[in-house]
């Protein structure tokens, strides 16, 4: 994998397998996002496999390239729908013939990293255009039955010095207009949880500002989904996020929390981490700005149940192909290691 991180070619991948129709009934699972998604991309790019305890994020205390104690929301959901999708970088070139996650830690929703720009691992919006512009090349449509799901924005907030959510919207709707012209159907679009609330935004008196952009973000996003839910073609599973979050920190004892959101399991930063909880499944947050493996399950319970209320697409045979950039180089990374000293998400 290193050899192939100091590469600038592409691994082609062949989808040349009938996709298989799962309980779910979902043959694929696509996944576009940031830390809150990653399952591991930025740890391999990070050397993480070689070096897990110098990578992003550490292991220990991270569960391995995860964000969090231990399985992510991608897990659980990828459990329940019997697909595990590949990691864009993947640490072998196996065939992803359940669906690939693109998802990088602090990915803007735009082309770039939000928290070091020139970090040469793709936004949102950048990882959902190799995903269709791939396709195109091949003369390939979307499969119209596999899951998509899209979670972003929060890094433009936190990292990015965004100040006008209507941009970060419209880097959200143009994925997922790309992804419905591609022929995507049912795409799961996630909301943004209360930033103001972080440990973060709490320990730096930046409460305020964060909330207010949170519902400015979400009150946008939600006018884009309807806009794209008037397509019958297309199946928008809107995932309420902010709400779920809101109850949890109002009454962290109903979900079994016995920490408020103020207050992370882990204390410090990547390469100064002062002190871990024994007991991180208590705790809301796992660091400053990521959730603990306990409220992932919460997350992923949410877009179960959104995705229970939403038509169930039938089981397909379609065949595609997907070109997997093996994005940036062990080099570059490196170089930018001391600028990731703090939190990503």
């Amino acid at each position: 994998m290193k050899k192939a991180l100091t590469t600038a070619g592409f691994l082609l991948f062949s989808l040349m397998l009938p996709c298989r129709a799962m309980a779910s009934n979902f043959s694929q699972f696509y996944v576009f996002g940031d830390s809150l998604s990653d399952t591991g991309n930025i740890f391999t790019a990070t050397e993480g496999l070689e070096n897990p305890e110098s990578a992003f994020p550490p292991s220990p205390p991270y569960a391995q390239g995860r964000f969090s104690n231990g399985d992510i929301w991608v897990d659980f959901v990828g459990d329940e729908i019997r697909l595990t999708p590949t990691t864009l970088i993947p640490p072998q070139t196996n065939i992803p013939t359940d669906g690939v996650n693109f998802a990088t830690g602090g990915s803007s929703s735009g082309l770039n990293n939000a928290f070091v720009p020139d970090l040469p691992l793709p936004g949102v919006l950048g990882q959902v255009g190799l995903f269709t512009q791939t396709l195109q090349a091949n003369n390939q449509q979307a499969d119209p039955n596999a899951l998509y799901t899209v979670w972003g924005g929060a890094n433009d907030y936190l990292f990015g010095g965004v100040t006008d959510p209507n941009q970060t919207v419209n880097n959200l709707s143009n994925a997922i207009g790309s992804l419905t012209q591609a022929g995507a159907k049912n795409i799961a679009v996630f909301n943004l949880p209360d930033l103001g609330q972080t440990p973060l935004a709490i320990a730096n008196g930046i409460s305020p500002e964060l909330t207010q952009l949170t519902i400015a973000h979400n009150a946008a996003l939600e006018q884009a989904l309807d806009g794209f839910s008037a397509n019958p073609e297309v199946n928008i599973i809107p995932v309420d996020i902010n709400s779920l979050f809101n109850r949890a920190v109002a009454n962290p004892g109903e979900f079994g929390f016995t920490q408020n959101s103020a207050i992370p399991c882990v204390v410090g930063d990547f390469s100064n981490i002062s002190s871990v909880c024994d007991n991180p499944d208590e705790f809301i947050f796992f660091d400053a700005v990521h959730p603990s493996s306990k409220s992932h399950r919460l997350v992923a319970d949410a877009t179960l149940s959104a995705i229970k209320h939403e038509t169930v697409p039938e089981p397909s045979t379609v065949l595609s192909t997907l070109v997997i950039g093996a994005v940036g180089t062990v080099g570059v990374l490196k170089r930018k290691r001391k600028n990731l000293s703090t939190l990503n998400k």
